[in-house]
């Protein structure tokens, strides 16, 4: 069942691009407000998965099979999720430092979502990188391109990599 929300959810980005095809710019690298990537890297982090395997002596934990990770209003979906804990002399603190996320992974925040082949989440820099032919939703605007790093803090966020952007043109027929 979730992994058709998941294939509809594609779907339905996939044919958003298409519809706004009109209208296209090409770039090598676009800076992108991100207000509702704004986001709280303190609020506490809720991840469901169908498998979890923790590994004391390295201080990892990888979770897999429908992954969805959840912080305030951002929800988080892969595949596979590897998380690294914090440690302090040696020693495991239960804190998530980051979340490396693989596979079918999409972020969604408020009406902006975006999906890619891999993503890391570094928590206490309050950044996510998503890599492998990422594509941003804003609205009815779309945007490209290999790497997308989002300031979570700033609400902002950088695309690079043979950048395509689709704004819609507001005009009707």
């Amino acid at each position: 069942m979730k992994g058709m929300a998941v294939n509809g959810f594609r779907a339905g980005v996939a044919a958003l691009a298409l519809c706004l095809l009109p209208l296209v710019a090409q770039a090598q690298g676009a800076e992108v407000a991100f207000g509702g990537l704004q986001h709280d890297s303190t609020l506490p982090v809720e991840v469901t998965a169908d498998q979890l395997r923790v590994d004391q002596a390295d201080g990892t934990a990888v979770f897999t099979g429908g992954v969805v990770i959840g912080q305030g209003t951002m929800r988080l979906s892969a595949d596979r999720v590897l998380v690294n804990y914090a440690a302090e002399t040696g020693d495991s603190t239960g804190r998530i430092e980051r979340l490396h996320a693989t596979g079918n992974v999409v972020l969604v925040n408020g009406a902006e979502a975006a999906e890619s082949q891999e993503a890391v989440y570094s928590i206490d820099a309050g950044t996510v990188v998503m890599t492998g032919s990422v594509l941003l939703t804003q609205g009815q605007n779309a945007l490209s391109g290999e790497r997308l790093v989002v300031d979570l803090a700033r609400g902002t966020g950088t695309m690079e990599g043979r950048v395509k952007t689709i704004f819609q043109s507001g005009g009707g027929e």
